[in-house]
């Protein structure tokens, strides 16, 4: 593991032990909607580049994120799931996209070749338009009360179109050039990562129709762990090595986006990553000991290096 100059190597922290106690159901679940639901109705190819979107590693925070917001609110996991799998679709979906030479131009993803170097271009946005629509087919699974589905489908649309929304600034412009430098990194991380982070934690909560207190303290929590997320991912693309985290480094940097340690400094942003995790332990202070392993969640993000 390599750092930047003179910079202090981050504990390496190998696995989000809380995180990864949900990940053998959580891969389970997308193997068989790869595997057994999607070739009922997509042709081999895309079927072939959809699992090597989808099954080719991860951390699987998001649907983490999902289940484990599903348990503090009192619910289980099994009624949960179809979120997880369609918050992790929709994810996957979004890293096809922006992988592509359009956008990022990225030919190394979870230590892989990407969808578009192995299977061409065409192949690829096909893949992520595909994977986009299964996320909302999977979400709409089950035998839910109608307003339950309509809920959980507009939380998830809505962070979608944030999502891309913050993509869009990030990547070809559009915040106000009045804002302070900061002010421009929350409004584009908001979006770009957060949306889809904190609408994991409130689709936990939906599917398992959680009350308004819950899902206040999820949204919240959701938030700081949304643009927490994002911080460190600034940190790892300035102190890290491509071999080590898995995925091109530096390049926001050479692109000359605005990131966290520029505007912050190392140490600043550092200091604003345990920051925000803390803000997020706190916010699930009304859900008391079910969200440990939120809270724990929360912790360990703030001292990844993957």
């Amino acid at each position: 593991m390599m750092d930047g100059p003179g910079e202090t190597a981050l504990p390496l922290v190998q696995e989000l032990s809380a995180a990864g106690a949900c990940r053998a159901e959580i891969e389970a679940a997308l193997r068989h909607t790869i595997e057994v639901v999607l070739p009922r109705s997509a042709a081999p190819r895309l079927v072939d580049a959809a699992r090597h979107a989808v099954l080719g590693g991860g951390k699987r925070v998001r649907p983490a994120l999902v289940l484990l917001a599903a348990e503090a609110a009192g619910g289980d996991h099994a009624a949960a799931m179809p979120a997880a799998v369609a918050v992790e679709l929709v994810h996957c979906f979004s890293l096809v996209h922006d992988d592509l030479p359009a956008l990022d131009n990225d030919v190394l993803r979870r230590g892989r070749p990407t969808v578009h170097v192995v299977h061409g271009e065409a192949t690829a946005l096909l893949t992520g338009d595909l994977l986009l629509a299964l996320a909302f087919a999977v979400l709409t699974e089950g035998d839910r009360p109608p307003g339950s589905v309509v809920r959980m489908t507009t939380e998830l649309a809505s962070a979608t179109i944030a999502m891309v929304d913050g993509q869009t600034m990030d990547t070809v412009g559009g915040v106000p050039a009045s804002l302070a430098p900061v002010q421009r990194l929350e409004m584009i991380q908001r979006g770009k990562t957060g949306a889809l982070i904190r609408a994991s934690c409130v689709l936990g909560g939906l599917a398992v129709e959680a009350g308004p207190e819950a899902l206040h303290a999820l949204r919240r929590y959701g938030d700081a762990i949304g643009l927490l997320f994002q911080v460190v991912d600034d940190l790892l693309d300035t102190t890290q090595t491509t071999e080590h985290v898995g995925k091109t480094t530096g390049k926001d940097r050479a692109r000359g986006r605005l990131t966290w340690p520029e505007v912050l400094g190392v140490d600043g942003a550092r200091s604003r990553a345990q920051e925000l995790a803390e803000a997020a332990a706190s916010s699930l202070a009304p859900l008391g000991a079910a969200a440990d392993r939120l809270r724990t969640l929360a912790g360990e993000l703030a001292v990844r290096t993957r």
